[in-house]
């Protein structure tokens, strides 16, 4: 039981396969703190900038409150019904488009955007209280709470010490001229949400680093988890061992059949079929030996020994069913399996009568049933 809980400890750097899964399920690196930060920066520049158009945006909102026809009363408020919606989208757009494009950059600067449809799909734990409850009271419920407090009092302690050095220049305002409020006030706004921002990036910062830390751990994985993406990208290491040693078995045998076509000179026929599989046989009866394969191959090697036989004077005999016989029993440079000798006898006669001058019709070569082979090696009944 310790081996198996020790197993399932994920500690392992996570993948790409496993990253790219948690984004396909949505899952983004993010940061709520981080959005408010940007959010209240943005809406600080905004307030900045204020001066520039603040005269223009009294100026058509005092308009709406202007009626200088008496006689048109009646039908003016629907006009100015119709300027008031237009001033809001307006309004609203200049302000919304600002703070979208902000909260994009935000994200895109975090973690990264993403597009996941799985993530709009139902998920029955987030309505069930007992997940909730376990959510609230998990660590992460726990440092969202001390987040909370954190912000709380700063942002309370903050605006606390500004009202106190800024009370001076407050009190005064009630004898003074509406333009020296609006700039007293707007100074003042200015330097309280400059100290926010200064509490509330230090905030940010740390709900950054938590939130890194948390999805990074989320993504870990455990021996055991390595192994299973292993095998289920690159296949079990048993099926990649075996595929590598039949690959250098291919690439050995490929290389000894190119390697035997110097020695087609030697040989005293070759069995064809008829050009996908060629089998070079050499027999000497004084040599007291059974035939022996000097040279095989299929496909190109195949019509490279042909080619050879040809140019050295070679008879070439075409009988499907014994070359392929040969070449899945046969090896370079060894004898023949036994149970091909009748068949091979029978072509070696004909071919060394032939070799004489003599016309003679094609032997019918007759193989045993166990000798029989389609094209991939695979035995086919007699």
């Amino acid at each position: 039981m310790a081996e198996e809980s020790d197993s399932q400890e994920k500690t392992e750097e996570p993948s790409q396969r496993k990253i790219d899964k948690s984004l396909e399920e949505g899952r983004l690196l993010t940061s709520k703190e981080m959005f408010v930060f940007t959010g209240i920066v943005a809406g600080w520049l905004f307030i900045s900038a204020m001066p520039l158009f603040g005269a223009n945006l009294l100026q058509a909102w005092g308009t709406l409150f202007v009626f200088d026809h008496a006689e048109t009363l009646d039908s003016m408020w629907l006009s100015r019904l119709k300027q008031t919606f237009w001033a809001y989208i307006l309004y609203s757009l200049a302000l919304g488009l600002p703070l979208l494009v902000v909260i994009i950059l935000t994200q895109a600067a975090v973690g990264g955007i993403n597009f996941a449809p799985k993530a709009m799909a139902f998920k029955a734990n987030r309505i069930n209280p007992i997940s909730g409850l376990g959510r609230i009271f998990s660590v992460k419920g726990l440092v969202e709470l001390g987040k909370s407090v954190l912000k709380v009092v700063l942002l309370f302690s903050v605006g606390a010490l500004f009202l106190i050095f800024y009370a001076p220049q407050v009190l005064p305002l009630a004898s003074s001229t509406l333009n020296q409020g609006l700039e007293t006030m707007l100074v003042g706004f200015q330097g309280l949400l400059g100290g926010m921002i200064v509490v509330l990036f230090a905030i940010a910062l740390i709900d950054y680093l938590w939130q890194r830390h948390t999805h990074m751990q989320s993504l870990r994985m455990s021996h055991k988890e390595m192994k299973d993406e292993m095998k289920e990208t690159e296949g079990s290491p048993e099926v990649k061992s075996k595929i590598r040693r039949m690959q250098a078995e291919q690439s050995q045998r490929s290389a000894q059949q190119r390697e035997a076509l110097d020695n087609i000179g030697d040989a005293t026929a070759v069995i064809v079929n008829p050009t996908h599989f060629a089998v070079a046989l050499r027999y000497v009866a004084e040599e007291g030996h059974a035939p022996t394969v000097i040279a095989m191959g299929k496909g190109l090697i195949a019509e490279r020994i042909i080619d050879a036989a040809k140019s050295h004077d070679i008879t070439v005999f075409r009988s499907p069913l014994l070359a392929r016989a040969l070449y899945f029993t046969g090896q370079i440079g060894a004898e023949i399996s036994e149970n091909l000798y009748n068949s091979v006898a029978v072509v070696l006669a004909y071919i060394y009568r032939l070799d004489r001058g003599e016309n003679l019709p094609e032997p019918e070569v007759r193989l045993p049933s166990d000798m029989m082979f389609d094209e991939y090696g695979r035995p086919v009944n007699g």
